[in-house]
């Protein structure tokens, strides 16, 4: 958030008119008063000190706010549309892995493997076949540098299959009221069933046609999930909690 200075008009003392005395005389042989005492105030350096500290403290509160329990994320594609729009913003909770675990249903950031972005499956780096099994072994090696966001569909121990887009979860159909459809795309259907491994995640984006996921590269470990999404903030017109 951006803090910004206040610009007060500072106060202009009146001085002594140009060309008037500025001595005052006093009787012969009479003494001055002395000044009568002043009460003292907080030095500037005091001041500065303390506005130093508070802003040293709110900025560690915020960066130990997002390192452990919220933090925002941008959306940067439209793999999550018409959930999620390009430039949305969103509130990610990071504790509530750590209480709940993930869920199905849920919509998580996480890292994704190492050639996720190749769409390769496995250590093998094999690519998966359009209508057959989708990839159900995942490269062990993640990437830290990136960030996905996807929709959690299936969970360890589950079955699944994907048929004109919709994830087939033991046998029964999601509610996917939220998806947007694939338009008949060949990588919309991942026919043969495949099952979860313990401790892990299948993901897909909500615009099935247009979202590299798990289909390509695999369900993902617990511990990479970063955080569920809890609300969105940005734009005005889209606030609201998930």
């Amino acid at each position: 958030m951006d803090v910004r200075s206040g610009n007060g008009s500072d106060s202009e003392g009146t001085g002594t008119p140009e060309g008037a005395a500025t001595t005052a005389t006093h009787p012969a042989g009479s003494t001055q008063d002395p000044a009568p005492a002043t009460k003292p105030t907080r030095s500037t350096t005091s001041s500065l000190v303390e506005l130093v500290l508070i802003i040293a403290v709110a900025g560690l509160l915020a960066v130990g706010i997002q390192a452990f329990i919220i933090k925002p994320y941008r959306i940067p594609s439209g793999s999550m549309e018409p959930t999620l729009a390009v430039g949305q913003r969103v509130l990610v909770n990071r504790v509530g892995m750590d209480l709940d675990g993930p869920h199905v249903g849920e919509i998580a950031v996480f890292h994704p493997p190492e050639g996720a972005d190749d769409q390769v499956c496995g250590v093998a780096r094999r690519t998966v076949v359009f209508g057959a099994a989708a990839c159900s072994q995942t490269n062990p090696k993640q990437d830290t540098s990136v960030n996905f966001i996807k929709r959690i569909v299936a969970g360890p121990g589950d079955t699944l299959y994907v048929k004109e887009g919709h994830a087939y979860r033991n046998g029964v159909r999601e509610k996917d009221s939220y998806i947007r459809g694939c338009g008949g795309v060949p990588e919309c259907n991942f026919l043969t069933p495949i099952k979860i491994p313990a401790g892990h995640w299948f993901m897909m984006g909500d615009n099935r046609g247009e979202s590299d996921d798990s289909r390509f590269w695999g369900p993902v470990p617990t511990n990479w999930i970063i955080g569920g999404a809890i609300a969105t903030y940005w734009p005005p017109d889209r606030v609201g909690f998930f």
